[in-house]
């Protein structure tokens, strides 16, 4: 699935360095819980964008909920605030065939070039897009320069070999719908 997360209006972004450690925190602890993997993602500055795998809408929205929970919670207290951090609900998109997933991996991984906030020739930091290793210019370790990744390992078919069917992802190519 491809899972939209926004941020309630009026508050700072998350593309910087102290709001991004919790995120990572975040993601490292809640990444695999109750059926629920989170793959990979993008921080922009009033969104995220993940790619998950759940068992069900039940594993869906209590792994959601939990994740959303805690990086709420870290954002309040670094923020020295108090209330609502997402707005509403989230939005996600079941992904069905090996194109979907590949656009989708592409639009998540590149979001940053979309919005005009990373530098198209390596992947945006502020997403996994260090720690994938289907990029088509990249060697499959380069990961490793980044620590461990704060993602659980994906088990579909799907994200695991079928997208492959369609091409390893350019790092360096525009970003495209």
């Amino acid at each position: 699935m491809h899972v939209v997360l926004r941020l309630d209006a009026g508050l700072p972004s998350m593309r910087s360095k102290h709001p991004y450690r919790i995120l990572r925190r975040s993601f490292a602890v809640g990444c695999d819980r109750f059926g629920f993997r989170l793959n990979h993602y993008s921080v922009q500055g009033n969104h995220l964008h993940f790619i998950v795998e759940a068992q069900n809408r039940e594993s869906l929205s209590r792994g959601l909920k939990g994740l959303a929970v805690r990086i709420a919670k870290g954002l309040n207290k670094l923020w020295a605030r108090k209330g609502r951090v997402f707005a509403d609900r989230y939005f996600d998109r079941i992904l069905r065939t090996p194109r979907e997933v590949k656009n989708a991996l592409r639009y998540v991984l590149k979001n940053g070039n979309k919005h005009g906030a990373h530098n198209k020739s390596e992947p945006d930091r502020f997403s996994s897009g260090p720690f994938f290793n289907g990029w088509r210019e990249l060697p499959a370790d380069a990961a490793l320069a980044f620590g461990p990744p704060p993602l659980a390992t994906a088990r579909t078919w799907l994200q695991t070999t079928g997208w492959r069917r369609h091409g390893l992802i350019s790092v360096c190519a525009a970003w495209t719908a």
